[in-house]
């Protein structure tokens, strides 16, 4: 590590803390971040395997379903497995580019997300306000060019990044993270230079991400909403309502805690590091862990799959 005016060097590594404040909690903490993980990988990998074998599920909602659960792969496989690391063996050094590297995959998958969680909405758009077009517009070519145009913005919007803290801010006044993983505020606020342009420029792509993404995403369901409501049965419009339900649950755990961390981050300066801490890891666990038991249990053609796997494995038992 070069160190210039005894201040600011040029890390080699830094050394992330876990959870700042309860180190010595931290192998009673590997519990419940090691079983929320292992359901995350088990319950994704299990909507993957379904969607793959049952061919009546080869449809546009469930490729994006898919694409979700890529997705929440990528960011708890991301984070938890290093984290894990800290917790059981204090291994929270991490290479400069290495960190780097984590901060691109968090925050491009996060917005990757959100991008696939739009075009959900404009797919439930099509197949409720205008069913008849539904397979002709959403064909698998363009439902393969929607993830692909979600990850193209991800990597766009993101990229800049760890690009900028790489060539523009070089010092830092310590090589200690107080974090569980390298965020991007994170890092930057232990940087020697002016910062301001990255501050700006990641402040401004969350917002962007956030207002735009949601805002399409609830003009789609106020038409919905409205194309519902002109139904005839009831029977019909809570069948409608109840396979919208799980889009929505699904859109509220993501966006939620991700405002709120990004918020504290900038603004909470009151709020204790543990609880912030705490908090940015839910938001990359949560979301991977209910999205698969939302759309289970939601989704009737999902459900109706697993339970055949299931009787089948306790018949060859």
């Amino acid at each position: 590590m070069l160190t210039f005016h005894n201040v600011c060097s040029i890390p080699s590594f830094f050394q992330l803390m876990g959870i700042p404040g309860l180190e010595s909690l931290h192998i009673w903490l590997s519990i419940p971040f090691g079983s929320m993980y292992l359901v995350a990988v088990v319950g994704n990998v299990t909507i993957l395997a379904v969607v793959r074998v049952e061919r009546s599920l080869h449809q546009p909602m469930y490729f994006f379903l898919c694409m979700l659960a890529i997705i929440d792969l990528v960011l708890s496989t991301s984070t938890m497995p290093k984290l894990l690391g800290i917790f059981w063996f204090g291994a929270g050094d991490i290479g400069l580019d290495a960190c780097l590297g984590q901060m691109f995959l968090i925050h491009c998958f996060a917005t990757v997300e959100s991008g696939i969680f739009l075009a959900m909405a404009f797919d439930r758009y099509v197949a409720i306000c205008n069913p008849l077009h539904h397979t002709t517009v959403l064909t698998h070519a363009v439902v393969g060019r929607l993830g692909l145009a979600a990850l193209l913005r991800g990597i766009l919007y993101i990229g800049p990044l760890p690009l900028m803290i790489r060539l523009q801010l070089p010092l830092y006044k310590t090589h200690v993270i107080s974090h569980s993983y390298c965020e991007h505020m994170a890092v930057v606020t232990l940087t020697c230079g002016d910062s301001r342009v990255n501050n700006v420029y990641g402040l401004s792509i969350g917002f962007l991400v956030l207002l735009l993404d949601s805002v399409a995403i609830a003009a789609s369901y106020v038409m919905i909403f409205r194309a519902v409501m002109g139904l005839s049965t009831p029977e019909a419009r809570l069948k409608i309502l109840g396979t919208c339900g799980s889009h929505v649950c699904a859109i509220l755990v993501f966006y939620v805690p991700i405002a709120l961390s990004s918020l504290i981050h900038r603004f909470g300066h009151q709020v204790p590091p543990p609880i912030h801490t705490l908090l940015a890891n839910f938001y990359l666990l949560i979301p991977p862990i209910l999205n698969p038991i939302v759309y289970a249990v939601r989704t009737k053609q999902i459900r109706e799959r697993l339970l055949q796997i299931l009787k089948i494995g306790i018949k060859i038992r």
